[in-house]
């Protein structure tokens, strides 16, 4: 069994996955935004197109808060129609390495160890039928990508083979980090900007605590007094709808409430069809939650993965009783606690 879920290669977890939307490194703000707003999607990938397009590389995706981040800073505040001609190559982070292109035969291990390196998105060609026209081949080469979560996913349908590690707890394995980004309840929310673009870098969140670091809430209602603040009705619009679909409530795990379900969640090794199935970058679902999603540090690591899983997250807060935050875990956190497991079933 072990030797079989080594075996398998990136083009697996790719069926059943959509071929991403994409737009030029050259187009403006306010193209990115059209494009977000009409698309069921919730990120856009941006590609850097040659002349030779069979050339063309994926070099970024930007999401609604991307754009909100952006129109939110003060210099672009005095002026946000002059912001949206920008091209969105300013939206993108400077760091290399966040998106990388690979083969459909690359190993499920490869691509973890591209992830633990830094990679967030792993662009994968899609396998379609010869075009007889050369430049018709070029230019309508689709692609997916495959995310942190798309290989979580894959793994909790072999989690027994990860026993008895999936059943430490992530106190246990040492995983929770302490490097949180927090913001205090009173803070202007104008504090906040920052904060959530570096999260969205990092594909974590930000927390609201109070001065004693009790867990209030994830920073979703302080980027909606912002644009109410700047009368950015038509922003505030759509990331009202944003946050309103397919909400969830608070949550925590617990491992009582995991060996009850018995796997209450089911979690499908491939990736689901249609509108659901969307690999969301974090910022979408950011936006999609009112509250925060939480767990214990005696939580098991296969609790946390599944109520991550389960809401759509690349992390779940870590807090004590009474509500104190201990940290965050991470998808990548889990994958690496996964990967050095590997090594013994290898």
């Amino acid at each position: 069994m072990a030797v079989s879920l080594l075996s398998h290669e990136l083009s697996d977890l790719c069926l059943g996955k959509p071929a991403l939307r994409s737009l030029s490194i050259t187009s403006t703000i306010a193209e990115a935004l059209e494009v977000l707003k009409t698309s069921d999607d919730n990120f856009v990938s941006i590609w850097n197109c040659d002349d030779d397009e069979c050339c063309s590389r994926c070099v970024g995706k930007v999401c609604i808060v991307d754009v909100i981040c952006y129109l939110c800073k003060d210099e672009n505040l005095v002026s946000p129609s002059i912001a949206l001609k920008q091209p969105v190559s300013v939206l993108l982070p400077k760091i290399p390495g966040l998106i990388i292109h690979v083969e459909p035969s690359c190993s499920l291990l490869e691509a973890i160890d591209l992830i633990l390196e830094g990679a967030q998105n792993l662009v994968v060609p899609i396998k379609t039928k010869v075009f007889n026209n050369k430049r018709s081949k070029q230019q309508q080469k689709p692609f997916c990508w495959l995310t942190q979560e798309d290989i979580i996913r894959f793994l909790l349908s072999s989690i027994g083979l990860f026993s008895p590690i999936s059943s430490f707890s992530i106190d246990t394995l040492n995983i929770i980090s302490p490097n949180t980004l927090t913001i205090e309840y009173h803070s202007p929310a104008s504090a906040a900007i920052g904060a959530i673009s570096r999260a969205l870098v990092e594909q974590t969140s930000v927390a609201v605590v109070d001065s004693e670091r009790t867990l209030i809430e994830e920073l979703v209602k302080v980027v909606s007094a912002k644009l109410k603040e700047k009368n950015m009705n038509g922003m505030l619009q759509h990331f009202t709808v944003s946050m309103s679909c397919g909400g969830f409530s608070s949550s925590s795990s617990s491992d009582e409430e995991y060996s009850s379900s018995s796997m209450a969640v089911q979690v499908s090794p491939f990736p689901r069809p249609g509108r659901i199935s969307r690999s969301m970058s974090y910022s979408a679902r950011m936006v999609r939650r009112s509250e925060a999603i939480v767990c214990h540090p005696k939580s098991s690591l296969v609790a946390v993965m599944i109520q991550a899983i389960a809401h759509r997250v690349n992390y779940v807060w870590v807090i004590e009783e009474d509500c104190s935050l201990v940290g965050i875990v991470t998808f990548s956190d889990m994958l690496k606690v996964v990967r050095e497991s590997f090594e013994t079933m290898a």
